[in-house]
C-alpha cells in the first residue's frame, strides 16, 4: 500500500470510529467511564509506581472519560499529569493536575493545566492512560493524526517508556488489523467498559 492509500484508508477508519462514539448516548458514555474506572482499580494497573499520565476528554467527540479514573487516583494520593500541547504543532509536555488545578482550553477546545503549572519529565511517568479513536486485538492504536503521543513516546528508550493502556468504548473495537508505520507506539493494554485487555500473554 503507497502513502496516499494509507492516509485514505486511515482517514476512513477515523470518520467510521468517530461516528460510532459519538453516536453513544450521554448515559452510555457515563456508565461506560465509570466501568472503565473500576475495570482500571481491580486490575491493579493503578497501583504502578511514579506519575500517571491521563487526559481530558473532547466529549463532543465521545472520548471515553478519563476523569472518573483520575478522581480514583486523586483518591489514592497519587500524582496525576494531564499533556499540554504547545504552541508549535506536534509538541506535547506533561504538567501536574490536581483537583485545585487552573485549567485553559488549548487550540483543539480540549482542557489543560494553565501555564505555571508543575511540570514532569516524560521518564517520570510509568503509567500512561490514552485517548484513542480505535483499536485492534494487538494493541494497535489509531489516533486523531496529529501525532503527539508517538513523537513524546518515541523520544525514550523503549525500556524506558510508561506502560500504555488505551481508555475506549467497546465500540471502537477494530476486527481487523489497523494500519500501523515504524513510528506507531502500540497499547500495552486497553480497558473499556467490558474489561481490561493485556497485549503480552507473558504479562
Amino acid at each position: 500500500m503507497n502513502s496516499d492509500d494509507d492516509q485514505a484508508t486511515r482517514r476512513a477508519l477515523r470518520a467510521h470510529f468517530r461516528a460510532r462514539r459519538r453516536q453513544l448516548s450521554f448515559q452510555d458514555q457515563s456508565r461506560h467511564a465509570q466501568a472503565v474506572a473500576r475495570h482500571l482499580q481491580t486490575s491493579g494497573l493503578l497501583l504502578a509506581k511514579g506519575c500517571v499520565a491521563g487526559y481530558l476528554a473532547d466529549h463532543q467527540e465521545g472520548e471515553l472519560d478519563c476523569l472518573p479514573a483520575i478522581q480514583r487516583l486523586w483518591s489514592m494520593h497519587r500524582t496525576v499529569v494531564l499533556p499540554v500541547v504547545g504552541k508549535t504543532r506536534g509538541f506535547m509536555e506533561l504538567f501536574v493536575y490536581q483537583p485545585d488545578t487552573r485549567l485553559v482550553i488549548n487550540r483543539y477546545g480540549i482542557s489543560e493545566p494553565e501555564p505555571g503549572s508543575p511540570y514532569r519529565h516524560r521518564i517520570a511517568c510509568s503509567l500512561m492512560l490514552l485517548p484513542l479513536v480505535a483499536f485492534d486485538d494487538s494493541g494497535g492504536r489509531l489516533g486523531m493524526g496529529g501525532g503527539y503521543y508517538d513523537r513524546y513516546l518515541g523520544a525514550l528508550p523503549p525500556n524506558l517508556r510508561p506502560r500504555l493502556v488505551g481508555l475506549a468504548h467497546d465500540a471502537q473495537r477494530s476486527t481487523s488489523p489497523l494500519p500501523r508505520d515504524g513510528w506507531d507506539i502500540p497499547l500495552d493494554d486497553v480497558v473499556t467498559e467490558s474489561g481490561w485487555q493485556n497485549f503480552h500473554a507473558s504479562t
